[in-house]
C-alpha cells in the first residue's frame, strides 16, 4: 500500500505577519523540496475536505470554536494570545487542516494507504479544550485520535510528540484516559514554553500511566534523544501495545532552529521516524499517521521532512519485515 499525503494551497492563506514564525513559507519550503526531490510524485495524494463543527467538538467546546470563527469574522489581529496570530481566512484553514488529518486517518483504517504525512497547518498540539495557545487553534492530532476511538472503535491509540515544545494541548485532552498513550519529548518547562510536561505529569485518575513526559535539558543531543527512545518509549509502547500511532512531529529541537535550546540534527529525527516506524510495523499493522507541528528554520523544516516522506515511503514498500 502506498504513503499518503495531505497537502493543500489552501493551507498558506492562513496569513500571520512577516515576522511571525509560523508562517506560510514554512509549508511552501516543504512542499517545494519534496518537489524538487521527485517525492511528491512517489506519494498517494489524500482527498479532503473540512472538518464539521460536530468533529472539532470531539476535543474543543462549541464556545470556543464559534469563538475562533467570530475573531476571524470581525478581522481581529489574533486569538487569546499574540502568539495566535489570525486573519479573515484562519478559521476555514484550520477546520481544513482537522480534515485533511481526519482524512488520512480514515485512509489509514480502510487499508487504502500504510502510512501517511500531513502538511497542515496551523500547527495542533498546544490547543486546549477552551483556547488557543503557541500558534495552535484546532488540535489536529488530538481529534483524529477521538476519531479513532469513536469511528472505528480502537481502544489503543499511540500519541508521539516530538515538537521541541511540550504539547499540552494534547495532554490534557488524554490525561485520564487509558486508551490513548500520550509520550512527549521536548525542552525542560523551565526552560521552554509552555511551561508543562515535567516528569512527573503522568496522567490522571483511569488515565494514571498512559502519559509518558521526557523533557531535556538544552543542549541534548541525538544520543539522548536515541537512549530516552530506547529506554524509556520503547518498553511503554510494548506494554501498552497500539493499534495506531499519531506524530505530532515537530523538528523546532534542531540545533539550527531559533526558538529553542536543543542541538538535534535531521540524523536525530530520522532515528525518530524509523523507530517509530517500526514500532507501527510491530503492534500497529503499519498504521502511522505523521502531522507536521512546529519548526522554524526553513532549510532545516524542509530537509528534515524530505527524509521523514523517504522513511515512509521505505516503510510501505511491500517487501518491509518486522524486527526480530
Amino acid at each position: 500500500m502506498p504513503t499518503g499525503l495531505a497537502y493543500s494551497p489552501e493551507f498558506l492563506k492562513h496569513r500571520t505577519g512577516p515576522d511571525h514564525p509560523e508562517r506560510p513559507q514554512r509549508l511552501q519550503a516543504i512542499y517545494d523540496r519534496l518537489a524538487r526531490a521527485g517525492l511528491l510524485d512517489r506519494m498517494q495524494p489524500i482527498d479532503f475536505s473540512s472538518a464539521d463543527i460536530s468533529q472539532i467538538e470531539r476535543v474543543h467546546t462549541r464556545q470556543y470554536i464559534e469563538r475562533v470563527a467570530q475573531y476571524c469574522r470581525n478581522g481581529a489581529p489574533f486569538i487569546d494570545s499574540p502568539d495566535s496570530e489570525i486573519c479573515p481566512e484562519s478559521y476555514e484553514v484550520a477546520r481544513l487542516a482537522v480534515g485533511a488529518v481526519l482524512a488520512a486517518a480514515d485512509a489509514l483504517m480502510d487499508g487504502s494507504l500504510t502510512n501517511a504525512l500531513c502538511l497542515v497547518r496551523p500547527p495542533g498540539h498546544h490547543a486546549e479544550a477552551d483556547s488557543s495557545m503557541g500558534f495552535c487553534l484546532f488540535n489536529n492530532v488530538a481529534i483524529a485520535a477521538r476519531r479513532l476511538q469513536q469511528l472505528h472503535s480502537l481502544q489503543r491509540i499511540l500519541i508521539i510528540d516530538w515538537d521541541v515544545h511540550h504539547g499540552n494541548g494534547t495532554q490534557h485532552t488524554f490525561e485520564s484516559d487509558p486508551g490513548v498513550f500520550y509520550a512527549s519529548f521536548h525542552q525542560s518547562p523551565s526552560s521552554c514554553y509552555p511551561g508543562t510536561g515535567w516528569a512527573s505529569e503522568k496522567g490522571a485518575g483511569p488515565g494514571l500511566g498512559a502519559t509518558l513526559n521526557i523533557p531535556f535539558e538544552p543542549g541534548a543531543t541525538d544520543a539522548d534523544y536515541r537512549a530516552s527512545f530506547t529506554d524509556l518509549l520503547v518498553p511503554a509502547v510494548e506494554a501498552f501495545d497500539p493499534e495506531f500511532i499519531l506524530v505530532s512531529s515537530g523538528f523546532d529541537a534542531h540545533a539550527d532552529d531559533p526558538w529553542a535550546g536543543l542541538c538535534l540534527t535531521v540524523d536525530g529525527f530520522n532515528f525518530l521516524l524509523q523507530q517509530t516506524s517500526l514500532l507501527a510495523h510491530t503492534f500497529a499493522d503499519d498504521r502511522l499517521l505523521v502531522v507536521i507541528e512546529g519548526g522554524y528554520n526553513l532549510d532545516v523544516l524542509a530537509e528534515a521532512v524530505a527524509s521523514q516522506a523517504r522513511i515512509l515511503l521505505q516503510a510501505s514498500r511491500p517487501t518491509a519485515q518486522k524486527p526480530p
